[in-house]
């Protein structure tokens, strides 16, 4: 199972216009379900003058936790094809939402379903995709002669120390991505306990 995923970096925003129906999207990096409804209750907020505001969202590394909503919209005409771009770009922990001004004409579904897909792909054209690892955490404990040895280790791995404690026994709370955390581990034993 791969460690590596694929967001984008921060906010981009997408436009697209259909027979006068105007069509705003907005994507953003986000990492849990809670945070994926804050925005959309915030952004339904904003945009009360809208028709509809239709959003998809994917979370983890795994891509496992996902949903799309149609607001409104008839089924599989709004979230699914938001959700669809999200996929066909491999992107994680990322929720999309577009703003549906009407402009008097009916689209029909075919119609809805570009304007949806398009303003959503627009969104994702103007965002910084960065890919991340998925990261492990270890904690260890050792005896404070054997720091120099640790930390060596930690700096050699290039480890990320979450949190540390010195004193006559000391706490180290590491973070590495999971394909390194095997290697990580086995050194880490070996500079705690060299015979």
């Amino acid at each position: 199972m791969s460690d590596e995923y694929q967001t984008i970096a921060h906010k981009s925003e997408g436009t697209y216009s259909q027979l006068r129906s105007k069509f705003l999207a907005f994507a953003f990096p986000v990492r849990s379900v809670e945070e994926a409804m804050a925005l959309v209750d915030e952004h339904q907020r904003k945009y009360y003058d809208a028709r509809h505001v239709c959003w998809a969202y994917m979370l983890g590394a795994e891509r496992q936790i996902f949903r799309a909503n149609n607001n409104g919209e008839p089924s599989g005409t709004a979230g699914k094809p938001i959700l669809g771009q999200i996929n066909s770009n491999n992107l994680t922990d990322i929720i999309i939402l577009v703003v549906r001004y009407f402009g008097g004409v009916k689209l029909g579904t075919s119609g809805l379903i570009t304007a949806y897909r398009t303003a959503a792909s627009e969104a994702i054209a103007a965002a910084e995709v960065v890919t991340r690892t998925v990261d492990e955490e270890y904690t260890l404990t050792f005896e404070y002669p054997l720091m120099s040895a640790v930390m060596k280790v930690v700096h050699d791995m290039d480890a990320r120390i979450l949190s540390q404690s010195f004193d006559n026994d000391c706490s180290l709370t590491l973070s590495i991505r999971r394909s390194l955390m095997p290697q990580l581990k086995e050194k880490l034993q070996k500079a705690i306990s060299p015979f």
